[in-house]
């Protein structure tokens, strides 16, 4: 095989979830539709949040940065694909496909890292409900939320720093609808073994960390929780934590399940096809799971619409 510089690489292909002519216009509706209500969902629920004074509260200002990273992670792949559908057009360049690398990434980790933020905020409220305030203040909230996003940055750096290391083969076609790093390993004509222990001990540091931040802050919680007397006291405090843990679930579940699928599977477009579930149906069903189980949320949101109309 003939290789090629890094700097000779000018694109790749990415091959997508399906070649079936027939099938193109299906799949632009349906990805098309499900971005649409991503996008406006998580921008309701910043609205939401923003005009009614009520729901400036800590929990609330996690949320918001959460809609905020998962309109991000949801941009940075499917509007690619739909240009692609589109075009009947397969390519993405190099630069492209590292910038989908880096900021997958970056909204990726800020996903989970969020997730562990609102579960320390769920920790303190239950645990600790009358210092609550005199905790969870506003500066600390920033930094919580400004850390959580250099960390992000860091990982997603070293992600795309480990890809522009590698050297590639005349094959550049990628079997998924965005920049995959383990396709593009696989798709490597160098020795990429140093590169897969940085990229596994990276992952383990930024997946371990916000996983364990919250099975402690649940364990802490359902500790707490136990110990309150009433029926009624033990739903009330639960229910605080329900959609929040709904998509931790969710967010964990699905990303959980696409590894196992790809390891038990020899198929990468099969990998490609349950990678929606994180990449694309996450993002997508986070605003229902909070506005549906909200009161405060649902009460605002109504009363946005009912204003509008």
């Amino acid at each position: 095989m003939e290789l090629q510089n890094l700097t000779g690489i000018s694109e790749f292909l990415l091959l997508g979830l399906s070649e079936d002519p027939e099938l193109q216009p299906l799949l632009f509706g349906l990805f098309l539709s499900m971005y649409l209500v991503t996008v406006l969902g998580n921008l309701l629920i910043i609205l939401a949040i923003s005009s009614d004074s009520h729901l400036r509260i800590p929990m609330y200002f996690f949320l918001s940065n959460l809609s905020l990273a998962d309109i991000g992670f949801i941009t940075t792949t499917v509007p690619k694909m739909l240009v692609n559908l589109q075009a009947h057009s397969k390519s993405i360049t190099y630069a492209g496909c590292l910038t989908q690398v880096s900021f997958f990434f970056l909204f990726g980790c800020l996903d989970s890292l969020l997730l562990a933020v609102m579960a320390y905020d769920r920790l303190v409220a239950i645990c600790h409900p009358l210092h609550y305030t005199v905790i969870m203040k506003s500066r600390l909230c920033g930094l919580l939320v400004l850390v959580s996003f250099f960390i992000s940055l860091l990982d997603s750096q070293i992600h795309c720093l480990m890809v522009s290391q590698l050297i590639f083969c005349t094959d550049v076609e990628i079997p998924h609808f965005f920049c995959d790093v383990p396709q593009l390993f696989n798709l490597a004509c160098s020795d990429t073994s140093t590169n897969n222990i940085v990229i596994f001990f990276v992952g383990t540091i930024s997946g371990f960390l916000p996983i364990s931040g919250i099975i402690f802050s649940y364990y802490k919680i359902v500790s707490s929780i136990l110990r309150i007397s009433s029926s009624g006291g033990k739903y009330k405090a639960f229910s605080t934590c329900g959609s929040h843990l709904s998509v931790v679930c969710l967010f964990y579940g699905t990303g959980l399940g696409v590894y196992l699928n790809s390891t038990a599977s020899s198929s990468s477009r099969k990998s490609a096809v349950a990678s929606v579930m994180y990449t694309v149906v996450t993002p997508m069903l986070n605003p229902f799971i909070y506005s549906l189980k909200n009161k405060d949320i649902k009460s605002v949101l109504w009363r946005i619409v009912s204003r509008s109309s």
